[in-house]
C-alpha cells in the first residue's frame, strides 16, 4: 500500500525519460507500464535498430513521455527518442573528453557513409581509411570505432573519422618499429604503390622506400618489371632515420653481390659472351650476367673502320663476344673491346707491305693533295700528287687518276704508329731525266703533239712522257701575237731541241729552227739564254704550272727574238693584265676525317719538299 501510494505521488510530465516494463507485445505496438494510472504504447519498429536481443515480456526499457493521455486515455511513449536523447548526452561527453564512439555503418551515400552511433552521423569518404576506398558498399553493416570530428548541437549534425584512429594506431606502431628496427633486419612488407624511382613498402604501420637501384643487381628500367601493388615480400633494412621517420629498404641485398671477386671471374684479356642491353652515342653496354655489365667504347669496335656510333654495327638484344680490357671493382665498371677479337692489320702492315714492294688496288678516293688506294679491307695507302709522274706536273690527281681505277704502285713508307702507308706510281718506272743525255741532244729533230697552250708559248708532248716548251718567239720567223692563232692543242708539230736544262728538268724546243743549220741553232739557244729573269724557260714553265690549264692562256712575257727583244713588255705588267683564275677539277672530293688525319703529316712534308718539277 505504501509503494502504491509512493508511485501515485510521482509526477509525470511530457519529455521526461522514465523506465517502463514490457507487459504486452502487439503487432504494431508494445505496451509499457511506467507506473502511471494508464499504460503507455511504443511503436514496435522503434526497437529493431537499438536492441541487439529480441524484445520479450518483462523487459525494462527506457522511454520518453511524449503525451500523458491521447484520445483513448493512453500514455504516448517513444523508446527511440529516449535512446536518441541519451546518446546525444553521451556524444557530448565523448567530444568534451576527446574519446571515441562505436557505431554501425547504416548506408552508403554520396561522398561517404551514414553511421548509427545512437544517432545518425556522417563519415566522409576521405576519413574512412588511410587511402580513400573506391567501393563504399563493403563497409555497410560493419561496426567500427570512430572519432567525433565535428558536432553541431543546434542542427544535431555529427561528422566522424575512422582514419584518425587508424593513423594514431599506426603512429604508435611506427614509433615502436623505429625503436626496434636496425640496418640489416629482414622485414615483411606489402607493396603500397609504385613510382618511377622505386616502390613504397608498408611495414605494418611504417612506410619504407625501396629504390629502383636496390631492387636488383641487374638492369631494370621500371619497378613494375619486378613488383606489383599489394604484393607481399621480404626486404632488407638498409638505413633508419628516426628523426625524419624514413626507412631505406633493399631487395637485391638478400642475394650475393655479383661484383664480389669480379676480377677472378673475368680476368683481363679473357674472352666473354654477353648481350647488348643499351646503346649510347659513346659506346654499347653488354650484360655479362644479371647485375654485371661492361662497356664497349665506340673506339674499340673496329681496328680500321671509322664508326661514329655503336648503332651502326650493333643492335639492342644482340648476343656478341668481346675481350676484357680493364676492371674497376670499386666503381663497378668493366671495359670491353670487340676489335681485339681480330688481329690488328697494322701489326702486320710492315711485314706484309715492305718498302719497295709492288702493290695493286683500286682508287677509293681523290683529294686535292693525292689519291687513296685500297690495299685490303680497312687498309688504304696514299699516293701523293707529287708521286704520280716523273715528268708531268700534276696539279690535281684527277688529271691522271679516276675513282675506281685499278692501279699499281710501289710502297714508299709504312708508319705503323700513325697508321699510314705511302705509295708512289712513278717509282715503278725509271726517271727519264736520269738518262736525258741519252734520249735527247741539242739539235735533235723531234716530233710531238701540242698538249697545252699559254700566252708565252706551247707545250709539246714528247716520247718518254716528257714535255718540251716552245717559246712564242720560237714558233715562226714572223711575229706571233697570240699563240692560239698559229697552234692548237692536239696538233702534231716538228721541232728542234735547242736547250736542255737537266737540273730544272726543262727542254726548250723551236719549231722555226726545224730547218736551221747548226750555227743557226746555236744562235737561237743564245737567244733563250739571254732572256731576262722572269722570262727564262724555268720561270715561264713555273708560271704555267701554277696558273695554267688546257684551255686557259697564262700570262708570261712574250720575248721576241734578236732585234725584237727591246719591244717586249715588262713581265710584271703582263702578269697583272692576263693572269686567269683557274678552278679546281670537278672530280675533287673532300677526304674523310680519318684520311685527313692519316696523311696530314705526309701531305705537309710533301708540300715542303723542293722537288725539281716545282
Amino acid at each position: 500500500m505504501e509503494e502504491a501510494m509512493a508511485q501515485s505521488q510521482v509526477s509525470y510530465v511530457a519529455g521526461q525519460i522514465v523506465k517502463g516494463t514490457v507487459i504486452e507485445i502487439r503487432q504494431k505496438e508494445v505496451m509499457i507500464d511506467i507506473g502511471y494510472k494508464s499504460e503507455g504504447s511504443v511503436p514496435s519498429n522503434e526497437f529493431s535498430d537499438h536492441d541487439e536481443e529480441e524484445l520479450k515480456l518483462g523487459d525494462v526499457v527506457d522511454v520518453q513521455i511524449l503525451r500523458l493521455e491521447d484520445r483513448e486515455g493512453m500514455v504516448e511513449l517513444s523508446h527511440e527518442q529516449a535512446i536518441f536523447k541519451q546518446n546525444w548526452e553521451n556524444i557530448k561527453t565523448i567530444c568534451e573528453e576527446g574519446g571515441c564512439i562505436k557505431g554501425r555503418v547504416k548506408a552508403a551515400v554520396k561522398g561517404g557513409l551514414i553511421v548509427n552511433v545512437g544517432v545518425e552521423a556522417f563519415l566522409p569518404s576521405s576519413q574512412i581509411d588511410i587511402i580513400t576506398p573506391r567501393d563504399l558498399d563493403v563497409f555497410v553493416g560493419n561496426t567500427y570505432d570512430f572519432k567525433v570530428m565535428k558536432l553541431n548541437l543546434e542542427r544535431q549534425n555529427i561528422v566522424l573519422s575512422r582514419r584518425e584512429l587508424i593513423e594514431e594506431e599506426r603512429s604508435a606502431k611506427r614509433a615502436k618499429l623505429l625503436d626496434d628496427m636496425v640496418p640489416g633486419d629482414i622485414r615483411k612488407g606489402t607493396v603500397k604503390n609504385l613510382t618511377d624511382f622505386g616502390a613504397f613498402i608498408d611495414l605494418n604501420g611504417l612506410d619504407g622506400l625501396l629504390h629502383i637501384t636496390d631492387m636488383s643487381w641487374g638492369r631494370i628500367t621500371h619497378p613494375s618489371q619486378m613488383l606489383a601493388a599489394g604484393q607481399e615480400l621480404d626486404v632488407v633494412v638498409l638505413d633508419v632515420n628516426k628523426e625524419s621517420e624514413r626507412v631505406s629498404l633493399g631487395l637485391k641485398q638478400k642475394e650475393a653481390n655479383p661484383w664480389d671477386k669480379i676480377e677472378e671471374k673475368y680476368p683481363i684479356g679473357s674472352k666473354i659472351a654477353g648481350k647488348v642491353v643499351n646503346l649510347m652515342p659513346y659506346g654499347a653496354f653488354i650484360e655479362l650476367e644479371p647485375g654485371v655489365e661492361g662497356l664497349v667504347h665506340v673506339s674499340e669496335l673496329s681496328w680500321t673502320k671509322r664508326i661514329n656510333k655503336p648503332s651502326e654495327v650493333l643492335k639492342a638484344g644482340e648476343d656478341i663476344e668481346a675481350v676484357v680490357l680493364g676492371i674497376n671493382q670499386d666503381d663497378q665498371k668493366i671495359s670491353l673491346g670487340v676489335r681485339q677479337l681480330d688481329t690488328n692489320p697494322w701489326d702486320l702492315a710492315e711485314e706484309k707491305y715492305k718498302v719497295g714492294a709492288k702493290v695493286s688496288g683500286k682508287i677509293r678516293n681523290l683529294t686535292s693533295y693525292g689519291a687513296f688506294m685500297g690495299l685490303e679491307e680497312g687498309l688504304d695507302a696514299m699516293i701523293h700528287v707529287s708521286d704520280i709522274s716523273w715528268t708531268r706536273r700534276v696539279n690535281h690527281p684527277s688529271e691522271v687518276l679516276k675513282k675506281g681505277m685499278d692501279v699499281e704502285a710501289q710502297v714508299l713508307e709504312v708508319d705503323r704508329e700513325n697508321q699510314r702507308i705511302s705509295v708512289g706510281i712513278k717509282q715503278l718506272d725509271d726517271d727519264p731525266w736520269d738518262k736525258i743525255a741519252e734520249l735527247y741532244k741539242i739539235g735533235d729533230l723531234v716530233e710531238g703533239k701540242v698538249s697545252k697552250l699559254a700566252s708565252f708559248g706551247a707545250f709539246v708532248g714528247l716520247d718518254h712522257d716528257i714535255d718540251g716548251l716552245v717559246h712564242i718567239s720560237q714558233v715562226s720567223e714572223e711575229r706571233v701575237e697570240k699563240i692560239k692563232d698559229v697552234l692548237s692543242v692536239g696538233e702534231e708539230v716538228t721541232a728542234r731541241v735547242i736547250k736542255i736544262d737537266r737540273s730544272d728538268r726543262r727542254i726548250g724546243l723551236s719549231i722555226k729552227a726545224a730547218t736551221y743549220t747548226t750555227e743557226q741553232i746555236k744562235e737561237e739557244e743564245a737567244v733563250l739564254d739571254a732572256l731576262k729573269p722572269g722570262e727564262d724557260l724555268v720561270a715561264l714553265q713555273h708560271a704555267f704550272d701554277t696558273f695554267g690549264n688546257d684551255d686557259a692562256e697564262t700570262t708570261a712575257p712574250a720575248a721576241k727574238a734578236k732585234e725584237e727583244a727591246s719591244a717586249v713588255e715588262e713581265p710584271e705588267t703582263l702578269a697583272k693584265e692576263e693572269a686567269p683564275v683557274v678552278e679546281a677539277p670537278a672530280e675533287a672530293e673532300t677526304p674523310t676525317e680519318s684520311e685527313e688525319a692519316s696523311v696530314e703529316t705526309e701531305a705537309e712534308a710533301k708540300g715542303d719538299e723542293a722537288k725539281p718539277s716545282e
